[in-house]
């Protein structure tokens, strides 16, 4: 058990480093190249890890510059008002001028319908001259 510990040990280290290593912007390592660090880090797994830990991963202050510049969700600022269309009064009003619109268009063909249906009433009504 004891001889597998250092083994275990020195593998989560390089994964961590590995992982650590291809997430790191291209542009906060330091001293190589990105892929560099990789290489360095697969082919002599205990040395690269180690030395991507003290010379090659960012520092502090870039890590924390680096996560400066988005939001995590629970803290990305809110726009105000109501966001789903089912709660926008503006929406809501113009959902309601549409159907008003409609409603008038509606009325008008009926009463058009029914004009129409009067008139041919009427001429059936009505004697042919003759």
């Amino acid at each position: 058990m004891t001889r597998g510990l250092p083994v275990l040990l020195e593998l989560g280290l390089t994964i961590f480093c590995l992982i650590d290593c291809v997430q790191t912007a291209e542009t906060s390592v330091r001293n190589l190249p990105k892929w560099g660090w990789i290489v360095m880090i697969l082919i002599f797994p205990l040395i690269g890890s180690v030395a991507w830990l003290v010379a090659g991963r960012p520092t502090a202050a870039e890590r924390a510059r680096g996560r400066a510049a988005g939001y995590p969700e629970y803290e990305r600022p809110r726009r105000p008002g109501p966001t789903a269309p089912d709660d926008d009064p503006e929406f809501l009003r113009a959902i309601g001028t549409v159907n008003t619109e409609h409603e008038q268009t509606l009325k008008r063909w009926e009463e058009d319908l029914k004009r129409r249906e009067d008139e041919l009433r009427h001429r059936d009504q009505d004697p042919p001259a003759g």
